[in-house]
């Protein structure tokens, strides 16, 4: 009985605790408009003073320029990583991809506010991100070949060759083989079945 509560009671927790989790995710994304649009409350001019520090946008020349273009970043990358973190199916480390771009734009747009550098905000990112991006691919790569072979039950890679997918197909090449040796089979017992009677009637 004791066992049966204290089961029931994690179960609960457990069930809140991913509730409360969908609750916030729900919200921010709900909320999304209005987090992009935060950038209104920002001041116009090249300094910010509140009473915990000063901002000085020294790129944009003005901190709601600056405000609106880190929002413009950080409101899709929020997104991006809601989605990579509550989705389910194999290809989800693809949205690191996106995800990886907003980044690097977000923290390249803020270096050059704070360190009033010139340039484009977007030089040279492809450069950067390539190698991030060729390793996440690969990983799906790797996770879609290990899908392949578990739906169509390949064994060693070499049996790829020899089998033909169609997209259009439900069963692989390997389990037709299979079906049409197994039909063979129960032909010749059928027709040796119909050798044995006829020679019974004889």
């Amino acid at each position: 009985m004791i066992k049966k509560s204290s089961k029931s009671r994690q179960s609960i927790q457990g069930r809140s605790g991913f509730l409360l989790t969908g609750s916030i995710f729900a919200l921010i994304i709900a909320f999304s408009p209005y987090i992009f649009y935060l950038y209104e409350i920002f001041p116009n001019g090249p300094v910010w003073e509140n009473s915990l520090f000063t901002y000085e946008s020294k790129y944009y020349l003005d901190v709601a320029t600056a405000a609106w273009t880190f929002l413009g970043k950080l409101t899709p990358l929020l997104l991006l990583l809601i989605w990579f973190f509550t989705c389910k199916h194999w290809w989800y480390h693809v949205i690191l991809v996106p995800a990886s771009m907003y980044a690097y734009q977000l923290i390249s747009a803020i270096y050059e506010d704070m360190s009033a550098t010139g340039g484009v905000i977007d030089a040279n990112q492809l450069i950067y991100l390539a190698p991030f991006f060729i390793i996440i691919l690969s990983i799906v790569y790797l996770i879609r070949i290990k899908i392949f072979d578990r739906i169509y039950g390949l064994e060693d890679l070499s049996e790829l060759e020899e089998t033909e997918v169609s997209v259009f197909s439900r069963i692989s090449d390997r389990e037709r083989r299979e079906i049409k040796s197994l039909r063979e089979e129960d032909e010749t017992q059928q027709e040796d079945l119909l050798v044995e009677d006829y020679y019974r009637k004889l």
